[in-house]
């Protein structure tokens, strides 16, 4: 059963806060439920809700949409894919901030023993970006 203490986010803390400084974004750590650890970013210099637009707008594209599906002012990043679309967009620097900001939250003693053919979950704790919120939305910063 997925579980994050107050004492677990304390200790990842300093490797997220790094990640978020060394790509010029702020943001905030909290843990939802005692399971999910969550960073909440509030402003950067990285156009982190273009990137998912244009990712949203080449899949509209690619399956014949005419129109593509809006992003927003606020996003909830799914980090298992969160890299690769960026990457597939050609932001490689928002793949890289992504990848290294998901290693961070998740800490070296992470496991996920998930087996969803027996309806079986079991991780250390589960991970969530939010870019925005949906009453104060991103900041994009020079």
């Amino acid at each position: 059963m997925a579980y994050v203490s107050q004492e677990k986010k304390k200790q990842l803390a300093p490797g997220i806060k790094a990640v978020l400084k060394k790509y010029g974004m702020k943001g905030s750590i909290a843990v939802r439920h005692h399971m999910s650890l969550v960073v909440n970013i509030k402003e950067g210099r990285l156009d982190l809700l273009g990137s998912a637009q244009k990712h949203n707008d080449m899949h509209a594209h690619r399956n014949y949409q005419q129109k593509p599906y809006p992003v927003g002012t606020y996003l909830q990043v799914n980090e298992s894919w969160a890299s690769r679309w960026a990457e597939e967009v050609g932001d490689t620097e928002i793949a890289s901030f992504y990848e290294e900001l998901t290693a961070a939250m998740k800490g070296s003693d992470w496991f996920c023993e998930d087996d969803i053919q027996s309806d079986y979950f079991h991780r250390s704790h589960y991970t969530d970006i939010n870019v925005g919120q949906w009453d104060k939305p991103y900041v994009l910063s020079a």
